[in-house]
């Protein structure tokens, strides 16, 4: 695979469509590519992994894309980042903030918060995946750890759903709640649902959830 003869406007575009379509290798190909063109991680990211990733979570919202072409999408920018990750922790750059995710105790569906966790990657954020059937105390230690900006919980049945309010309430006893935004989703959570048990925003799918988080950071930026 050899994109040596691209223009770099064409190198980023072609990186944006392979990743749109998909296509691991190509998307590893390019990143070096553009590496060895003299790019920082940092714009690699920019222009081409976050570049493509954006136009995939547009049509997704608009249902032009459905998950399996986005979770192909979001395996295709992994490939970038395996490259890009531990040059970004060398040159130390700004991650546009921190999240920590997980679904939530008694549940073990993963697919949409995976989801969710590549797209928050795929924006520019640093994320904590906690993986399945996480409990309060677990969540706890996370933000203790990481202190992150953002914390996403998910849930995919009506029996766990509850839970999300044992972690809202556990934050509060521990005098956190005021230091993390609190994000929910998954298929039976509502807005309304959201709102009950005091969470700060309801992600209604991986693309929503992004735009949510990014809106957030910046408002808190501007403060």
């Amino acid at each position: 695979m050899d994109f040596s003869d691209l223009s770099d406007e064409d190198l980023w575009l072609q990186m944006q469509d392979d990743l749109y379509d998909g296509m691991k290798e190509e998307v590893a190909a390019q990143t070096r590519e553009a590496l060895g063109r003299g790019f920082s991680p940092q714009e690699v990211l920019g222009l081409g992994l976050v570049a493509g990733m954006d136009i995939v979570g547009v049509d997704f919202r608009d249902g032009v894309l459905f998950v399996p072409e986005v979770l192909m999408a979001a395996n295709a920018m992994k490939a970038g980042m395996e490259i890009l990750r531990p040059l970004l922790v060398e040159t130390g750059a700004a991650r546009i903030g921190t999240m920590v995710i997980g679904t939530v105790k008694g549940d073990i569906h993963d697919i949409g918060k995976n989801l969710v966790a590549m797209m928050m990657e795929g924006a520019g954020f640093e994320v904590i995946n906690l993986g399945i059937n996480n409990d309060a105390d677990k969540f706890l230690e996370a933000i203790k750890q990481h202190q992150p900006d953002i914390i996403g919980m998910s849930a995919l049945l009506t029996t766990t759903m509850p839970y999300m309010k044992v972690v809202i309430d556990a934050l509060g006893e521990e005098g956190l709640r005021d230091t993390v935004y609190v994000m929910v989703g998954g298929a039976p959570v509502t807005e309304t649902f959201a709102k009950a048990v005091g969470a700060d925003a309801y992600g209604r799918d991986a693309a929503v959830a992004v735009e949510l988080a990014k809106a957030f950071m910046n408002k808190r930026r501007a403060a």
